[in-house]
């Protein structure tokens, strides 16, 4: 058709009247674009904090132009996505949230291998989880697990302040306390891996069935218990250190607890989809993410993470490392796949249909 279309133009038009015919249709190609070519786009998936998610998404499309489509989801929800759609994927980069799911998609590989070139710049930790993945997924924060209790909550029902984990189980706290669950939720899963290190998996699943009779609500997401324990919506709420510090800079009556026994600790982690659409603005994305002047963005958007890089600026609201009893938390043994179903149908068959 383009031939039949060139050789009327030639019949009708000739000589400068031709030439001048071509370069008008040359003009309008180059304001259109050819109709078949695609605009750069990005499709994120996010599992951060909203206010983080939209600040990555805003500043990466105004940066680089890339229209970003963002949908933000907890952490399991998210490997749950990427595993549904792992023939047709409809997601190009998964941003943040718990190392252990990331880890389970590396070993299934749903997620492609890239070594980043700012690798040798990252702290150890974010190194070693890009290490055990095979290069498939890579450390960008570390935030310590922890609990939070509400002053005035505890003070008007003449609680004692709880400093352990044991405390939470004790049934004084009948109904106090709010956790999320951990099959839809990395936090808690890495309160659940986190408790089978530090009391053995007999005595951890004992502890669970004792905490549940204390539970008020199991939320879907990780950072929902420290917006709760805030609100005085729940005398104990169980979250990262970092989200819970969210309702301590907001003014509200909270005291933040790492346990007596140590705590564990997730390692925030990012991968590109195996078979992404977009896989040149997925790399783009991924050093862009991985920028200290971008991991220093965080507290703009009440992010209170350890960054990954080791130029970025740590937030003076986040943890210190030396002032929490960190357990040496096995990231490749609690984020392989066998592991983590085990637990969590273990989870499923022993604690949430436990008596209360």
């Amino acid at each position: 058709l383009c031939v039949v279309f060139l050789l009327c133009l030639r019949y009708f038009f000739v000589g400068p009247t031709l030439l001048a015919l071509l370069a008008a249709i040359a003009t309008i190609v180059a304001m259109f674009g050819a109709p078949n070519a695609q605009a750069q786009q990005l499709n994120l998936l996010c599992n951060a904090a909203i206010d983080w998610c939209e600040l990555m998404k805003n500043k990466f499309e105004a940066e680089t132009g890339i229209k970003t489509n963002m949908t933000r989801r907890s952490s399991g929800e998210s490997y749950a996505q990427v595993r549904a759609e792992s023939a047709n994927p409809k997601i190009d980069v998964w941003w943040a949230g718990t190392g252990d799911p990331h880890l389970q998609a590396a070993a299934e590989g749903l997620t492609e291998v890239y070594k980043s070139p700012t690798l040798p710049k990252l702290q150890p930790w974010a190194n070693k989880v890009a290490e055990a993945s095979g290069f498939r997924t890579v450390g960008i924060y570390l935030g310590a697990l922890g609990f939070a209790y509400n002053n005035q909550t505890l003070a008007s029902k003449k609680l004692a302040a709880p400093k352990c984990w044991a405390d939470l189980a004790d049934p004084k706290f009948k109904d106090e306390v709010q956790m999320p669950d951990p099959n839809s939720s990395g936090t808690a899963y890495t309160m659940l891996a986190t408790l089978v290190q530090v009391m053995g998996e007999e005595k951890a699943f004992a502890y669970f069935k004792n905490l549940h009779k204390n539970v008020n609500q199991y939320t879907k997401s990780g950072i929902a218990p420290s917006q709760a324990v805030g609100r005085g919506e729940t005398a104990v709420g169980i979250s990262f250190m970092h989200d819970l510090m969210i309702a301590k800079v907001g003014g509200f009556p909270v005291t933040l607890v790492t346990p007596c026994e140590g705590t564990g600790y997730e390692i925030g982690s990012m991968s590109i989809i195996k078979g992404a659409r977009n896989m040149v603005e997925a790399k783009k994305f991924y050093e862009f993410a991985l920028r200290p002047d971008i991991q220093s963005l965080a507290p703009q958007a009440k992010s209170y993470q350890i960054p990954s890089h080791t130029e970025a600026k740590v937030p003076a609201e986040a943890i210190k490392p030396s002032d929490v009893k960190l357990i040496d938390y096995d990231q490749a043994k609690y984020g392989s796949s066998e592991t983590r179903k085990r637990l969590l149908a273990r989870w499923g068959s022993e604690v949430t249909s436990a008596p209360k």
